[in-house]
């Protein structure tokens, strides 16, 4: 297969370098939809993107992320910075699409040239992500966006995915957590840079905080920042946003590593998918399967041997 023109990519790097909502927009749907153009979107993505910072948001579903979410974005343009939203909406089980609740509580910024939001499906993705999600902040990130907000579907702990994507995560957490912070402490706190308690006007945010303050103190002088906001009441938000920048403060060199670590996910994905699919086609699979059955072979030495065929070509 060949690789876009070069006339193709410069011609996407200059209409990603202007900035603007539509063609950001077209390249968006390029590469969600995986059309002809893709490629050429994304070859010039990669070679603008490294300058954005960007922002994880995860936590269980009911926290109140996507208000959350709205309020920063409001903070972020009092302080004069342009912002991308990705927002990962569960998938319809009957068709596929998302359901774009996230993009609904964004109204208040449709009017804003500054704030572009996107909503992707996550199509079933454990973790909480999109598969093209990845490849959509690169693309918000070449098209000039201080900052690129992504929130996950909220899935619980597997949402861990978020920590190789962005370069602050947040984690959301609902008053009245009770055991379930401790039980998290090896899942989603691990990979947390800022805790946030919202919906802080519940009688039980404050015992919250605190549980969470003591489950998190493990970690030392890595421990995340724990704070308490009201998205509705905007309260607390100044201070979140502040804690993010503070956490988020970076030279171009760590913008760029951050580019290219992305980068390494979409590859590592690309590679995963392209060999889940030749696994599934391939003519030894059956005989292998029949194998396991009789007990000749457990999963792991089946998988081992199909793959040692695909390695060989065969």
């Amino acid at each position: 297969m060949t690789g876009p023109s070069r006339t193709d990519a410069a011609r996407w790097a200059e209409a990603l370098a202007r900035g603007g909502r539509a063609g950001l927009a077209r390249a968006i749907t390029a590469v969600e939809n995986a059309t002809a153009e893709s490629r050429a979107v994304l070859q010039a993505a990669h070679g603008l993107a490294g300058r954005a910072l960007v922002v994880g948001v995860t936590g269980a579903p009911g926290a109140g992320k996507s208000t959350l979410v709205a309020a920063c974005v409001g903070e972020l343009r009092r302080r004069g910075l342009s912002v991308g939203v990705l927002a990962v909406d569960p998938s319809s089980p009957f068709t596929g699409g998302a359901l774009l609740g996230d993009r609904i509580r964004m109204l208040g910024h449709a009017g804003d040239g500054g704030v572009f939001v996107r909503s992707l499906a996550s199509r079933g993705q454990l973790g909480g992500l999109a598969p093209s999600a990845c490849a959509v902040v690169d693309v918000m990130d070449a098209a000039g966006r201080d900052v690129v907000v992504v929130e996950t579907v909220g899935v619980g702990q597997s949402e861990i995915e978020i920590a190789g994507l962005a370069d602050v995560r947040v984690v959301v957490w609902a008053p009245g957590a009770g055991d379930g912070v401790q039980a998290a402490k090896a899942g989603v706190l691990e990979i947390a840079d800022v805790i946030v308690v919202n919906k802080a006007d519940l009688p039980q945010a404050a015992a919250t905080e605190a549980a969470l303050r003591g489950a998190a103190s493990w970690r030392g002088a890595s421990a995340p920042t724990v704070l308490r906001t009201s998205a509705t009441r905007h309260e607390g938000i100044d201070a979140l946003v502040e804690a993010v920048s503070e956490r988020g403060r970076a030279t171009a060199a760590d913008r760029a590593a951050g580019a290219e670590r992305r980068l390494r996910l979409q590859i590592a994905g690309r590679a995963a998918a392209m060999a889940a699919e030749a696994a599934g086609r391939h003519a030894r699979l059956r005989d292998l399967a029949a194998a396991v059955r009789r007990g000749g072979l457990s999963l792991d030495e089946a998988a081992a041997s199909l793959l040692a065929d695909i390695d060989g070509g065969g």
